[in-house]
């Protein structure tokens, strides 16, 4: 399977400064290809590249595959909405195909700048970088955040047999649990809320002051939320797989494919529904899954939350409160995550006995 991993550089100063100066360079190239892109009503690169690509070498001091790779940027981006002209942030991230970058083992890697190439030492090479059987694969991006650079690097990394599975582990996905699974087992959002709405108090307090310092505050802080959350995804995920490994279960997911769209919550809780990593856990769970050979399922979720798992009953009554569950018709009790949990592993072991037939 493909991995993307975001190696740490340690270029000298003067490194530093040529890379900032073709970050520059680039993106302003790519911003400039996109006017004309927007103008012209095209996408197509072949097209666009006749139309700037002289110019682009000629104004912004960049060898011939820079300016190719300005022009794929730009086209990219006016694909994905052609009502607006894209424009690049001074220092987003740039790619680097092979002819742009070499690898000088796994301890440095030569990439080329306007004023020539560099070779940069790889500070961090991440956790597959040096295993066996580990394939490079295709461009990669230089990332720079907050002065310090990455390469994001894609690598193909061996997949582990993957078994039959003798059971089903489900899971329920939430907010104020963020996953149940069907043995009882749940993991809190409490904490992952609590920071969301701390932050958010504090960015309202930064930005009503809107002071210099204030800014300095807001831009340091800005993917300090976002890293935390992921953290506690990738904690849940790797537990949830873990647990699916040692059972020699597979793992069946809510497919929750444009459940902002479908569902409706109070004012009070709209925050907390944006904001919510249910894809970031599942894609999570999906690749720790691959890599340890544990077969993961997406099942329909619907009713599975007041579906009973005694007698069948579906019913809206069966779940008075969020966190409870008791049965109209049996008068089956307990958890309602913990119910929910438990029909869609079964909903996993119909659809894999469906698949056998």
């Amino acid at each position: 399977m493909l991995v993307t991993e975001l190696l740490k550089l340690a270029p000298s100063p003067e490194q530093g400064r040529a890379l900032l100066v073709t970050m520059r360079a680039c993106n302003a190239a790519a911003t400039r290809a996109a006017e004309v892109a927007f103008a012209h009503r095209t996408a197509n690169k072949i097209a666009l590249q006749r139309l700037v690509y002289a110019g682009l070498r000629h104004e912004f001091g960049l060898s011939a595959q820079m300016a190719v790779r300005s022009i794929a940027k730009a086209c990219e981006a006016y694909k994905r909405d052609k009502n607006i002209k894209p424009v690049f942030r001074p220092l987003g991230a740039v790619a680097y195909d092979q002819r742009i970058l070499t690898w000088k083992g796994r301890d440095a890697v030569s990439l080329l700048t306007v004023s020539g190439r560099v070779v940069v030492p790889v500070l961090y090479r991440g956790r597959w970088l040096n295993s066996e059987g580990v394939i490079l694969r295709g461009q990669a991006d230089l990332v720079c955040r907050d002065g310090v650079f990455f390469l994001a690097v894609v690598v193909e990394v061996p997949e582990a047999a993957r078994e039959e599975p003798q059971g089903w582990l489900g899971v329920d996905l939430g907010i104020v649990n963020l996953a149940t699974d069907s043995t009882g087992e749940s993991y809190s959002g409490r904490g992952v809320r609590a920071v969301r709405r701390r932050n958010a108090r504090l960015r309202a307090r930064l930005q009503s002051k809107g002071t210099k310092s204030a800014k300095r505050l807001l831009k340091r802080r800005r993917r300090k939320e976002s890293r935390f959350a992921r953290n506690v995804n990738h904690v849940i995920a790797k537990k949830l797989v873990g647990k699916a490994k040692d059972t020699r279960s597979g793992i069946a997911l809510e497919d929750l494919t444009g459940i902002r769209e479908r569902v409706t919550v109070r004012k009070a809780q709209r925050a907390d529904l944006h904001s919510w990593g249910f894809h970031q856990l599942r894609t999570f769970v999906t690749y720790k899954a691959a890599l340890a050979g544990v077969v993961v399922r997406l099942v329909d979720p619907r009713n599975t939350s007041r579906t009973c798992p005694g007698c069948g009953h579906i019913d809206r009554r069966n779940r008075p409160t969020r966190d409870d569950f008791r049965c109209v018709s049996c008068g089956l009790a307990g958890p309602a995550d913990h119910f929910a949990a438990i029909n869609i592993g079964r909903r996993a072991v119909r659809h894999a006995a469906d698949d056998a037939a």
